[in-house]
């Protein structure tokens, strides 16, 4: 008898402890779902390296299109998503972990915007300078909105950067959307396109913006895997993108406590 009521306050001294423990985890932030892709971020030569391998693979791309190039040619382009493309806001994770929130926060981006802090990726400013030098042409399509001034301050991140910026027409900023396929139609037709460049599927066309199937939207890219690393280079982002959106329904979801179970069910495939 006594023996099994020692038994018994010991199990509750650990149930204790543990419960005690995930609190403290709880308020100190390291039950934060983002601390692994944030860490990776931050830390992981890997994610450079894919970036280095993504200019190089664009790079020897247009270094091909360069040399069949025929008098009477449409002009050579290249189209880029900005966001974790061609730059890293790793200063704004950094923020969100500081801070315990686990989901994009859209006012913090918004303020944080204005900073210019987002460093370019690794080798993204070779790669634009190759481009500028061999005067293929430079497009940028970002979607953001942080009001009347957005233009304005995707502007300001590119100048801050020293990227190559032709006019303010190699500037695309869509406010009200996601879609891109409308501005890339529009400079395909005056322009030879050589490689697309983006984190998202949907930065490529919007046939992959796909909302709440995730393998729907993998058989949408199935359908067009011969394209990858050929006309679509992608970069690594496993901190936001619309791949959320198959998960989610939408690609900035809110902080809440079904969405934080729905993301544990997808991190242990039970969608």
């Amino acid at each position: 008898m006594m023996n099994s009521f020692r038994k018994t306050l010991m199990a509750l001294a650990l149930c204790g402890a543990a419960t005690s423990t995930t609190v403290m985890a709880q308020e100190t932030g390291t039950h934060n779902p983002l601390l692994y892709s944030v860490a990776w971020k931050q830390t992981a030569a890997e994610y450079e390296a894919l970036y280095y391998q993504g200019f190089n693979v664009a790079r020897m791309h247009v270094e091909a299109a360069l040399a069949k190039r025929k008098a009477g040619d449409k002009p050579l382009a290249i189209v880029s998503d900005f966001d974790d493309t061609l730059v890293l806001p790793l200063p704004y994770w950094a923020t969100l972990v500081d801070k315990n929130i686990d989901f994009f926060d859209d006012p913090i981006w918004d303020a944080w915007i204005p900073k210019n802090e987002m460093v370019a990726s690794p080798g993204a400013k070779v790669f634009l300078a190759f481009c500028e030098e061999n005067d293929v042409e430079i497009f940028y399509i970002t979607s953001r909105d942080q009001g009347e001034k957005t233009y304005e301050y995707a502007l300001g991140n590119i100048r801050s950067l020293g990227f190559p910026l032709t006019d303010e027409s190699h500037l695309t900023v869509l406010r009200d959307t996601s879609n891109k396929e409308t501005r890339q139609d529009e400079i395909m037709q005056d322009h030879e396109v050589v490689v697309f460049l983006g984190d998202s599927l949907n930065d490529f066309r919007r046939k992959y913006y796909v909302k709440g199937d995730v393998e729907g939207r993998k058989a949408k890219m199935e359908e067009d895997r011969e394209l990858y690393g050929m006309k679509y280079v992608l970069f690594p982002n496993p901190t936001d993108g619309h791949w959320m959106a198959g998960i989610f329904g939408e690609s900035e979801p809110e902080a809440s406590d079904d969405n934080r179970a729905k993301l544990k069910a997808a991190a242990a495939g039970k969608l």
